[in-house]
């Protein structure tokens, strides 16, 4: 009974890998699908997960350099490092004295802010094992990065819409704002082509 169910469990994992493949799967869709399965049953391939993880990130990093605009990407890159400089500085200092405010243990608010100013759960993930941080601390941590990452992928291209930003506008705006790399991506693709080339571009700086 328990291998028919972990069998259902595969098969489902791996049709909703299959069905993320097509067109008109996009990628809040997929995020919210996955949320969906996660609640509703436990990972089939969870000794597989992190090292699967870590190689479809650099995979995708790759993937993306090969689609860019060279030129485009210079231009943008010199005009965001400043901000990116700037953002990373202020956030990591605005960490340290909310977690100061909030009486938040210093650990939990330095993986906070870190992968809110760097690039999500993998600066929490880098971090994590310098700081000695314990499984609590870093499950604080991811959890609320991640929470931010899914309500920005949705609300982002809304809002940019509505704002009636630019595509470099937006594209700056992503890079500076949202914290993983994979959720700068969905939004910014999401908005258009050239808000895709900005926000990889400086994002990719940023981390």
């Amino acid at each position: 009974m328990m291998q028919l169910q972990l069998n259902a469990r595969k098969f489902l994992f791996i049709s909703a890998i299959l069905l993320c493949l097509l067109p008109f799967i996009s990628p809040p869709l997929a995020l919210l699908l996955g949320l969906i399965l996660a609640q509703l049953m436990e990972h089939p391939f969870a000794g597989l997960n992190h090292r699967a993880t870590n190689w479809l990130l650099k995979f995708s990093v790759v993937g993306l350099g090969f689609g860019m605009n060279v030129v485009t990407a210079l231009e943008a890159g010199r005009e965001g490092i400043l901000f990116t400089v700037v953002s990373i500085f202020v956030v990591l200092s605005a960490g340290f004295v909310l977690g100061k405010l909030f009486h938040t243990g210093p650990k939990t608010s330095f993986l906070i802010a870190a992968g809110t100013a760097i690039c999500g759960g993998s600066a929490i993930a880098a971090l994590s094992p310098v700081m000695k941080a314990s499984e609590k601390e870093i499950s604080v941590s991811l959890g609320i990065v991640f929470m931010l990452n899914a309500v920005a992928l949705f609300l982002f291209p809304a809002v940019g819409r509505a704002m009636h930003l630019s595509q470099g506008q937006f594209g700056m705006w992503c890079a500076i704002a949202i914290h993983d790399t994979s959720s700068v991506v969905g939004a910014a693709g999401k908005y258009g082509e050239q808000a895709l080339q900005i926000a990889t571009t400086v994002k990719l700086a940023r981390a």
